[in-house]
């Protein structure tokens, strides 16, 4: 079975396949995502985000 979609090229994004599925990953203010492979395919999405110190009470 052939699939196929569409995907707007001016939205930054990640997006992955995985079994046929299509998983978008959306953008995020600052931070990092850390892909997790597993025998050769996605496992898990590890999303961390950076907080810029500038005199916050609380973060």
């Amino acid at each position: 079975m052939n699939k196929t979609t569409v995907v707007d090229l001016k939205e930054d994004a990640l997006y992955i396949v995985k079994n046929g599925r299509l998983t978008k990953v959306s953008k995020k203010e600052h931070g990092q995502d850390l892909i997790i492979w597993k025998n050769g395919q996605v496992l898990d999405i590890d999303r961390s985000e950076r907080v810029r110190i500038e005199g916050q009470e609380v973060i």
